[in-house]
Protein backbone atom coordinates (compact mmCIF):
# COMPACT_ATOMS: atom_id res chain seq x y z
CA UNK A 1 0.00 0.00 0.00
CA UNK A 2 1.34 3.41 -0.94
CA UNK A 3 1.74 6.04 1.73
CA UNK A 4 -1.02 8.69 1.45
CA UNK A 5 1.48 11.39 2.47
CA UNK A 6 3.77 10.66 -0.48
CA UNK A 7 2.15 13.36 -2.63
CA UNK A 8 2.56 15.87 0.18
CA UNK A 9 6.25 15.06 0.51
CA UNK A 10 6.82 15.33 -3.25
CA UNK A 11 4.99 18.69 -3.34
CA UNK A 12 7.20 19.93 -0.51
CA UNK A 13 10.38 18.79 -2.27
CA UNK A 14 9.40 20.40 -5.57
CA UNK A 15 8.46 23.68 -3.87
CA UNK A 16 11.72 23.83 -1.94
CA UNK A 17 13.70 22.96 -5.05
CA UNK A 18 11.98 25.81 -6.91
CA UNK A 19 12.63 28.29 -4.11
CA UNK A 20 16.25 27.20 -3.85
CA UNK A 21 17.07 28.69 -7.25
CA UNK A 22 17.51 32.14 -5.69
CA UNK A 23 19.29 31.00 -2.51
CA UNK A 24 22.14 33.39 -1.56
CA UNK A 25 24.78 30.62 -1.41
CA UNK A 26 23.72 29.25 -4.78
CA UNK A 27 21.26 26.76 -6.17
CA UNK A 28 23.76 23.88 -6.19
CA UNK A 29 24.48 24.33 -2.48
CA UNK A 30 20.77 24.44 -1.66
CA UNK A 31 19.97 21.41 -3.83
CA UNK A 32 22.70 19.36 -2.14
CA UNK A 33 21.49 20.27 1.35
CA UNK A 34 17.86 19.62 0.38
CA UNK A 35 18.65 16.20 -1.01
CA UNK A 36 20.64 15.30 2.11
CA UNK A 37 17.76 16.38 4.38
CA UNK A 38 15.22 14.32 2.46
CA UNK A 39 17.48 11.27 2.19
CA UNK A 40 18.12 11.38 5.94
CA UNK A 41 14.40 10.83 6.56
CA UNK A 42 13.62 8.54 3.61
CA UNK A 43 12.99 5.48 5.79
CA UNK A 44 10.44 7.20 8.05
CA UNK A 45 7.13 5.30 8.06
CA UNK A 46 5.26 6.79 11.03
CA UNK A 47 2.51 9.07 9.60
CA UNK A 48 2.65 11.44 12.59
CA UNK A 49 6.41 11.89 12.24
CA UNK A 50 6.02 12.47 8.50
CA UNK A 51 3.37 15.13 9.18
CA UNK A 52 5.77 16.83 11.62
CA UNK A 53 8.53 16.81 9.03
CA UNK A 54 6.21 18.22 6.35
CA UNK A 55 5.11 20.96 8.77
CA UNK A 56 8.77 21.79 9.39
CA UNK A 57 9.33 21.94 5.63
CA UNK A 58 6.37 24.32 5.24
CA UNK A 59 7.96 26.54 7.90
CA UNK A 60 11.22 26.54 5.93
CA UNK A 61 9.26 27.62 2.83
CA UNK A 62 7.82 30.59 4.72
CA UNK A 63 11.29 31.54 6.01
CA UNK A 64 12.76 31.41 2.50
CA UNK A 65 9.95 33.56 1.12
CA UNK A 66 10.53 36.10 3.90
CA UNK A 67 14.26 36.11 3.10
CA UNK A 68 13.60 36.79 -0.57
CA UNK A 69 11.04 39.54 0.12
CA UNK A 70 13.45 41.23 2.51
CA UNK A 71 16.22 41.10 -0.07
CA UNK A 72 13.96 42.66 -2.71
CA UNK A 73 12.81 45.34 -0.26
CA UNK A 74 16.39 46.25 0.62
CA UNK A 75 17.34 46.49 -3.05
CA UNK A 76 14.38 48.79 -3.80
CA UNK A 77 15.08 50.94 -0.75
CA UNK A 78 18.72 51.28 -1.76
CA UNK A 79 17.70 52.22 -5.29
CA UNK A 80 15.07 54.84 -4.51
CA UNK A 81 15.96 56.39 -1.15
CA UNK A 82 18.96 58.39 -0.06
CA UNK A 83 21.26 56.64 2.40
CA UNK A 84 20.71 57.67 6.01
CA UNK A 85 23.52 59.65 7.59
Amino acid sequence: MANPLKGEVIRLYKTLLYLGREYPKGAAYFRERLKFAFMKNKDETDPEKIKQLVARGDHVIKELEALYFLRKYRAMKKRYYEPEK
